[in-house]
């Protein structure tokens, strides 16, 4: 009985985030995103049939980085509080995350598409530093 009362925390903390709060930052997507703009743009100024393949797979992956950063922010950095604070937040956040999607930037070469996203993620950025600023 001693032992367990030893071992047992003597400070109870909480945190808002499940990592120290310097891990997350929206810039990781929007750099991504802006890497997928410079593709399309390359992509729609090349006519080489092999440099477009690369082009098309490398905008894939961006695009697939795009939502796991974006999904990080959504799920373990933002909290109810948060959603409280700034409903629109989940909205941002899907139509961000479609548009890195097959019906957005993963299925568009379109340098507008990647404009849409980064306008998005900027969206979403503005909130994230709001919220560090509480």
């Amino acid at each position: 009985m001693r032992l367990a009362h030893l071992l047992r925390p003597r400070t109870v903390v909480s945190a808002h985030c499940d990592l120290p709060c310097g891990v997350y930052d929206p810039a990781q997507a929007r750099i991504e995103a802006e890497s997928i703009k410079a593709v399309c743009e390359k992509y729609q100024a090349n006519d080489d049939v092999e440099f477009r393949t690369r082009a098309l797979i490398i905008k894939e992956q961006r695009a697939e980085l795009v939502k796991h950063h974006l999904w990080v922010l959504w799920t373990d950095y933002f909290k109810p509080p948060h959603f409280e604070k700034y409903p629109e937040l989940h909205t941002l956040f899907n139509e961000a995350t479609k548009l890195a999607g097959a019906g957005g930037a993963k299925g568009s070469a379109d340098p507008a598409v990647a404009d849409q996203l980064l306008a998005k993620i900027e969206q979403i950025s503005k909130i994230f530093w709001e919220t560090k600023q509480s």
